[in-house]
């Protein structure tokens, strides 16, 4: 259950491409990131399970300038789960307009499409504590 070198850089270039995207408010462009019925779940953050892109598009619109400036994506970790799937754990920093950061760990599911990798599910994990011994 191998993936390739190829498939793991475009992999990582896809959870880049997230940032990038939602930082410019390009939500248009985001069917190069999410399949249509991506599920996105927020709810450790107290939010909801928001289906679907266009949900997802509209969300972040009403959040505004509650909107992070910037989102940072790190330490991508790609577990493959077949030949044309994967598990991807990532780490997020959001940083805020008042210069505030937070750090999350996205946990992501990536699917091969015809159009390339898409993340189909999304759960976002914040980090509120450091780790204790």
């Amino acid at each position: 259950m191998a993936i390739s070198t190829a498939d793991r850089l475009a992999i990582h270039e896809l959870l880049a491409l997230h940032g990038h995207l939602s930082d410019a408010g390009d939500f248009d462009r985001m069917g190069e990131v999410f399949v249509a019925d991506v599920e996105y779940n927020l709810t450790e953050l107290g939010g909801e399970v928001v289906h679907g892109r266009d949900a997802l598009r509209d969300m972040a619109i009403e959040l505004g300038d509650g909107n992070p400036l910037a989102h940072h994506v790190t330490n991508v970790v790609v577990s493959p789960l077949d030949a044309d799937a994967a598990l991807v754990h990532s780490k997020g920093l959001g940083i805020g307009a008042g210069g505030t950061v937070a750090s999350v760990t996205y946990e992501d599911i990536v699917r091969r499409t015809p159009d390339g990798w898409r993340i189909t599910h999304r759960r976002i994990v914040p980090r509120r504590t450091p780790l204790q011994p």
